[in-house]
């Protein structure tokens, strides 16, 4: 299952202004980049996927974005698995994103080692240090919940 649209970037040129002005953070086989949306900028609000039921904005969403290239494997098959564990990553860590985030996860040639497990850790942590991951409203039992335990 895909990122909803209102959490995906969108254009190149998205990409690019995240890359150009966005904070750094990297581990071995992930590195970040982020940048702050500027909410007055924005023509029209994305909702997170956690907002009211009356469909009131109660916050502004966060777009991810992945890129992986063919320095990471050259077969097709496995860069798509990589990101799907990403996407199903961010998925459920939604709830606990901050609003009005603009994220790059550049996906490095020794990711193609990595398991479900090493990518919830590194990318938790990476979210973490930018301080784009709430950690009081996380669930102490998320591993267990991502896993399916």
């Amino acid at each position: 299952m895909a990122l909803s649209k209102q959490n995906r970037l969108g254009s190149s040129r998205d990409f690019d202004r995240v890359h150009r002005k966005g904070v750094r953070a990297a581990t071995q086989n992930l590195a970040l980049r982020a940048l702050k949306k500027n909410a007055l900028r924005s023509s029209k609000p994305r909702l997170n996927s956690s907002q009211s039921a009356d469909g009131s904005p109660s916050a502004l969403s966060s777009c991810f974005g992945i890129s992986i290239s063919r320095k990471v494997s050259k077969r097709a098959v496995v860069r798509n698995r990589i990101k799907r564990q990403l996407k199903a990553i961010i998925r459920r860590n939604l709830p606990y994103i901050a609003p009005n985030w603009q994220v790059v996860i550049v996906v490095r040639p020794a990711a193609v080692e990595c398991e479900f497990d090493d990518f919830l850790r590194e990318l938790e942590n990476l979210l973490k240090k930018l301080s784009i991951l709430n950690t009081h409203n996380l669930n102490t039992h998320n591993l267990e919940v991502f896993r399916g335990d």
